[in-house]
């Protein structure tokens, strides 16, 4: 039946020719995997926690070299990739959510161009960017990009591939149906990384230049900075890959974790999990790290790997809708490559190397007193003595950017608040102070503003009343 399905698939994928060979070849060896449900179960009792020596401890790594030829060396092995196919839809933007602005009217992919170029002037080496678009984010990052022009920084762009998705009914591509926009199409997660790098050609130009190592890291995670710490213990101890974990709060009960199954480490996600051991995998006690899905990745050995065609992550089954028909888009994720590579390690590193902006409540915190911008870095505010970030939870009339920005004056100081909620139609003055923990909730049809220079400390706000 499945192999009926295949070349049912092979001969109409073979007539899209909106992509490439490599693009259908890709596509089709994914949905092969996928229908002959090669998906092994994870034994639950094999599992084991890794040691320190396969998931090491940040603090125990040796100090990198201190004269300044000697990392020029090193970071001359050394690329930076930042995975760029999201869009900012879900906080109200339109295109890449990498240039929505996260401080002082810099952007996202501005800091990151800062950094890399501080680094590249103080150390006298050249680190190149690249950015993986999707097909939805390209056109809109090339013209972005021409902006750095004169920047003495290397920017290499590369789009991920483009599948077309599935019509669970019949099995037939959506763009075959005679779909013929963007939504008959979906870039494949970001484990395409890999054969993208080789298919753009860049793989082979990172080589000749005399590059080792990739660092891949998302664009929305601001603690995401060049460390020459772990790029000095890969290349010393030759591992081939190494994900950064950290250390789980119960707000990281879902992200995938690591572990050592079968004298291998790989990483274990939620949906791996069966259902009995959902709640063990949730817990802080057993699975006390997770995957900030800061990569650090051998060049070479992603160039055996992809020709080998040995990269065969688990697929993750992503179905949605469109107009109203039921289509499925199959995907991977790069973290799950571990397993594939040789003496591939976890480094557990300090919370602040995982900063991600997924929603307005986490630009609020880096927007405000509690970080500061130097050279590009988002650097935390000293005057905080709590190692946690404040708990912030804003209504849906906060979700956009736009109408986040527009209810407060200023960015409120919340160096020493603990929690803040905040519901319904509520606008915030020029220089309020919150601690402790603070509730503000206007009732249905009332507007509630928060005076300038207002200080609420652990206050439980029902309407102007309270205030």
């Amino acid at each position: 039946m499945a192999d009926a399905k295949i070349s049912k698939l092979q001969s109409t994928v073979a007539e899209l020719n909106q992509i490439s060979e490599n693009e259908k070849s890709g596509f089709i060896s994914l949905v092969s995997r996928y229908l002959s449900g090669e998906a092994e179960q994870i034994e639950w009792s094999k599992i084991q926690t890794p040691t320190d020596e396969v998931v090491v401890p940040y603090d125990t790594l040796s100090p990198p070299p201190e004269d300044l030829e000697a990392t020029k060396k090193l970071l001359d092995k050394l690329a930076v990739l930042k995975l760029n196919g999201g869009l900012g839809t879900t906080m109200g933007c339109t295109g890449p959510k990498s240039v929505i602005e996260v401080r002082n009217g810099f952007t996202f992919l501005d800091l990151i161009v800062i950094q890399i170029e501080s680094l590249n002037k103080k150390y006298g080496c050249n680190v190149p960017l690249l950015l993986m678009n999707s097909f939805n984010t390209h056109d809109d990052t090339q013209k972005i990009v021409e902006k750095y022009g004169n920047s003495s920084i290397e920017i290499h762009t590369f789009n991920q591939s483009q599948y077309p998705r599935l019509v669970m009914e019949d099995f037939v591509p959506l763009p075959s149906k005679g779909h013929a926009g963007k939504d008959g199409w979906y870039p494949p997660g970001h484990g395409d990384v890999f054969p993208s790098l080789m298919n753009s050609g860049k793989l082979d130009t990172l080589l000749s230049q005399g590059k080792e190592y990739v660092f891949i890291a998302n664009s929305d995670n601001l603690g995401a900075i060049v460390d020459i710490k772990i790029l000095n213990h890969l290349i010393n101890n030759q591992n081939e890959y190494c994900m950064e974990v950290t250390p789980k709060t119960l707000a990281d009960v879902k992200g995938g974790t690591l572990i050592s199954y079968e004298g291998r480490v790989q990483l274990l996600e939620i949906a791996q999990v069966p259902d009995a051991h959902v709640n063990e995998f949730k817990s802080i006690e057993k699975f006390k790290i997770f995957n900030t899905n800061n990569l650090w990745v051998n060049l070479k050995a992603i160039k055996r790997l992809v020709e080998a065609d040995a990269l065969k992550m688990e697929i993750i089954p992503n179905p949605k809708e469109v107009d109203g028909v039921k289509v499925l888009q199959l995907e991977t994720a790069a973290g799950a490559a571990i397993r594939f590579f040789d003496d591939a390690i976890g480094i557990n590193v300090p919370r602040s190397r995982f900063l991600p902006v997924k929603a307005t409540s986490d630009l609020l915190l880096v927007q405000s007193d509690l970080y500061t911008l130097v050279d590009g870095f988002v650097i935390r505010n000293k005057a905080r003595t709590n190692p946690s970030n404040p708990s912030i939870e804003l209504g849906p009339e906060f979700k956009k950017v736009a109408n986040f920005l527009s209810r407060f004056k200023s960015i409120p100081s919340i160096v020493e608040l603990d929690s803040l909620k905040v519901s319904g139609d509520v606008w915030f003055g020029e220089g309020v102070v919150l601690k402790g923990n603070v509730s503000i909730t206007a009732k249905s049809g009332v507007k509630l503003e928060i005076s300038d220079g207002a200080v609420l400390e652990n206050k439980v706000i029902n309407g102007p009343e309270d205030i």
